[in-house]
């Protein structure tokens, strides 16, 4: 016999938890919304991207303070948001958020859209983001699945120790167990990543904590080795990532001027390495070189 579809009622305890058990961050207090509205609800998002939260805190609250709204971005030189961002990785998220602020300006007015379509025509904007702000600064229904989320749902509903590569189906798993409420569905949606983040991890469940415990398929199942199909990120030692984020280092340290093509990490281990980092980051739109050598982009 086929195993009944999963309902609201599977996920019916994380609210209550959730009330008690919620992290207290910044882009979670009424007065941010009220300060920041929807802008700042999508640049803690773009922020968050990969990027663990004691990290972002200070970044954030650094960002919105030089450039409150979108039009305060779109007027900032490109050379400033990538020094802003500073060190929190993957730096052509700053970029990204930067054109996504031209385009809020230039096609909505000034107004983050609040219509999923729309938040996902901007730059660097994809399924979770648009569907994030749609929910966490508009109160829409609709479904948030992250990474957190996607493990959750593996290991409630699916009765597997990790998820598999995203796909569609996760939307559709997370909107069947939403409730019909709107405002209670943003709660679940929180809830669902919280849960994920701090008791639920990849590594280190913490199974006598959690509120789904009673209904867990996968610890009902005996926690069973289900196998991990998630692709590896490569190791950051001695990778490009790392002398990618050397050159822009030294970039943002010597800005504005530009620095000596000869200058840019001389004694790297790796020349072949070094000149696939500085190419990349041309390409990228993150440093711009000319007859004299290499900056920030202007």
């Amino acid at each position: 016999m086929a195993a009944p579809a999963p309902s609201p009622a599977t996920m019916a305890r994380l609210p209550g938890w959730y009330a008690e058990a919620a992290r207290d961050l910044p882009w979670r207090r009424p007065d941010f919304h009220a300060r920041f509205g929807a802008w700042g609800v999508l640049v803690s998002e773009f922020m968050l991207q990969q990027t663990p939260v004691n990290r972002v805190i200070p970044h954030l609250d650094a960002w919105l303070a030089r450039w409150p709204t979108p039009r305060a971005m779109a007027a900032a030189a490109p050379a400033d948001v990538v020094q802003q961002w500073a060190n929190l990785g993957y730096p052509r998220r700053a970029l990204w958020l930067h054109r996504a602020a031209v385009e809020v300006v230039d096609r909505h007015g000034g107004v983050v859209p609040r219509d999923v379509d729309a938040l996902l025509a901007l730059s660097g904007i994809g399924d979770y983001t648009a569907r994030a702000v749609a929910v966490f600064a508009y109160g829409d229904r609709h479904p948030v699945v992250d990474t957190n989320t996607r493990r959750v749902l593996a290991r409630a509903i699916d009765g597997r120790a990790q998820p598999a590569p995203p796909s569609r189906r996760d939307l559709a798993l997370m909107a069947s167990l939403l409730p019909d409420d709107p405002a209670e569905a943003a709660v679940l949606n929180a809830a669902t990543m919280e849960l994920g983040a701090t008791v639920c991890t990849a590594r280190s469940p913490r199974c006598e904590r959690c509120p789904l415990a009673d209904t867990c398929a996968w610890l009902a199942a005996g926690r069973p080795d289900t196998g991990d199909t998630r692709r590896r990120q490569a190791t950051y030692e001695g990778s490009d990532r790392q002398a990618r984020g050397a050159v822009l280092r030294l970039l943002r340290e010597s800005a504005p001027k530009t620095v000596p093509l000869v200058a840019v990490l001389p004694d790297w281990p790796d020349r072949l390495q070094r000149d696939r980092a500085i190419d990349s980051l041309v390409a990228d739109g993150l440093a711009e070189a000319d007859g004299e050598g290499l900056s920030l982009p202007r």
